[in-house]
């Protein structure tokens, strides 16, 4: 395995499959088909999720809610993935944890650094939810900051798009897509890769990111064994 430790970055979007809203059970078996295949291999799996597919602060601002409320409004979307994804995974026959910035004993564990290596060195998935624990920050810039902490060796984020391209795909035919990039080239092309404080906090701690199509059944696992799949983000 070219990767030992990896942080799984979803989206919530990517959880409605084809819904407007909401999880869809499909969508969430597919995935942790994925994710067992990688931890069957030994592999020590690491996964914060968004909350876009129940809520975002952003958009509350709009209906009149302040965005500090807003923000843990999300944060607690955040949990509803991680718990709807931790019993996915468990029935696949996964040991997980679930660890909240957020305290919430009834249902999850308080994130603690040391604690979420040791469950990771057991072999147990990791789910980080809430976020960072404040508001301002967004579920990428979650990823990166836990990834470090874990000292996880990349970042993978599954999108619903196969990698980096020089213009949305989706709206641009023309778009060519990079097989590898650098931080350097990102910030100078001005390329949407993560939030801008996530990225920076990738490229000064040297943590690669991988932007990859999670919705193709055995992407994951060609990933980690070491094989070309999505872009990599290098130094």
């Amino acid at each position: 395995m070219k990767y030992k430790r990896i942080l799984l970055k979803l989206s919530g979007e990517a959880l409605m499959g084809d819904k407007q809203f909401g999880i869809d059970n499909k969508r969430l078996q597919q995935y942790a088909e994925e994710i067992k295949k990688v931890v069957d291999k030994g592999v020590e799996v690491a996964i914060v999720i968004g909350g876009g597919n129940i809520y975002r602060g952003i958009q509350a601002e709009e209906g009149g809610i302040e965005r500090t409320q807003g923000d843990y409004m999300g944060m607690l979307a955040t949990v509803i993935n991680g718990m709807a994804l931790q019993s996915s995974l468990e029935n696949n026959g996964m040991k997980t944890r679930l660890l909240s910035a957020i305290e919430m004993k009834q249902i999850a564990e308080p994130f603690i650094r040391r604690r979420a290596v040791r469950h990771l060195e057991k072999g147990r998935v990791v789910i980080f939810g809430a976020g960072t624990g404040n508001p301002y920050f967004t579920t990428d810039t979650a990823a990166s900051l836990r990834a470090i902490e874990i000292e996880a060796d990349v970042i993978l984020k599954g999108t619903r798009v196969d990698g980096i391209y020089t213009a949305d795909p989706e709206k641009d035919a023309s778009a060519q897509k990079y097989d590898t990039i650098t931080f350097d080239e990102v910030y100078k092309k001005g390329l949407n890769v993560m939030d801008m404080t996530a990225f920076t906090l990738c490229n000064e701690n040297k943590l690669p990111i991988i932007v990859f199509d999670m919705n193709k059944p055995g992407n994951l696992e060609k990933l980690v064994s070491g094989e070309q799949v999505g872009t990599l983000v290098e130094f």
